[in-house]
């Protein structure tokens, strides 16, 4: 790992311990043992498996839409891709750091650029078109959850639709004025490559237009050929989202709370809006923060901030160490590479 790197890993994870420390510190009192006495390790550990199955549910949804546009990517592959990619997403803002590495993956598995991009940006927009999805069931249905929670929620609302009309413009952009993608790049690189000899910028600027192009088909081929990619890909992207949720759930019934199903839904859709903002290096401290303060609503005080730790503790140090450990299975396979 880079020298770069390690520092915004050790800010985020700073962030972060410093706010659970925080938490902690305003929440126990003398009723935490009591309800540390009623802890269930068994869901506890179920809620760890249940990530590693959103994890693979994620790995099944790069495997199936990069084969609908004709490239085979083993299951281990993509699992160990997805992985690679927790730890880029837990020290950039919005979790951004991840995309670069699932496209750099899929090349390595022989995938052109153009199409590694446009799998990885559909993805995007798939979570996106799913998180809009379950806003407006939560809306229409679980009102009274939705209320609960105060204006919070209809911010949420609205962050969720400018995300998603975001990535619908940029969809169309992609597919129906390429030429405006491709003068919008081009300038881009040669603002960011002046001091570049003439020769190595052209070079850029062919490769930026020919991986535009690939780009173009491949989402063209989305839309027509491959839209069965599509279908697998809304298919486990709504099994991921709704894996990550119940996991939270899990953690609850662990620590001898009710499941709180269905307000719980309405929180941790919240909490993914909330965390794809470019806030903090991973979302650290945010995450952290809004979930004390909305299931402090729901259970109680005494137990509330071991629940965040506990549930920070599998969704984002847990992806740390997965992320780890991918990171050197990559390094050896490059070392080795002839």
């Amino acid at each position: 790992m880079e020298s770069s790197q390690k520092k915004w890993l050790y800010l985020s994870i700073g962030f972060s311990l410093i706010v659970l420390v925080v938490i902690l510190y305003l929440t126990i009192n003398e009723n935490t043992l009591q309800y540390l006495q009623k802890v269930n390790p068994l869901f506890l550990i179920l809620a760890c498996l249940t990530h590693i199955l959103t994890m693979c549910f994620w790995a099944l949804r790069v495997k199936k839409m990069s084969g609908s546009l004709g490239y085979r990517i083993g299951f281990f592959y993509s699992l160990n891709l997805v992985f690679a990619n927790l730890l880029a997403a837990a020290i950039t803002p919005a979790q951004a750091g991840g995309e670069p590495v699932r496209i750099h993956e899929l090349y390595k598995a022989n995938v052109p650029l153009g199409d590694a991009t446009a799998v990885v940006i559909m993805e995007r927009v798939l979570d996106g078109i799913a998180l809009a999805g379950f806003a407006a069931f939560a809306m229409l249905v679980l009102t009274d959850q939705w209320k609960s929670l105060g204006a919070i929620s209809e911010i949420m609302v609205f962050v969720t639709w400018i995300f998603v009309a975001g990535c619908l413009v940029l969809f169309y952009l992609a597919m129906r004025r390429p030429d405006v993608v491709k003068r919008v790049a081009n300038r881009c690189a040669r603002f960011f490559t002046r001091k570049w000899e003439g020769a190595d910028v052209e070079e850029l600027v062919t490769r930026i237009d020919e991986e535009i192009g690939n780009f173009h088909t491949a989402v063209g081929k989305f839309t027509r050929t491959a839209k069965g990619g599509l279908l697998w890909g809304f298919l486990f992207t709504l099994l991921y989202w709704v894996s990550e949720i119940v996991t939270a759930s899990l953690i609850l019934v662990g620590l001898g709370q009710p499941p709180l199903i269905l307000e719980s839904f309405v929180i941790q859709l919240i909490l993914a809006i909330l965390m794809m903002l470019p806030l903090t290096p991973g979302s650290s401290g945010i995450a952290e923060i809004g979930a004390t303060t909305m299931y402090a609503l729901f259970i109680p005080a005494s137990i509330v901030g071991i629940f965040v730790v506990i549930w920070r503790l599998v969704l984002y140090y847990f992806n740390i160490v997965l992320g780890i450990l991918s990171s050197i299975i990559i390094v050896r396979r490059e070392a080795q590479a002839p």
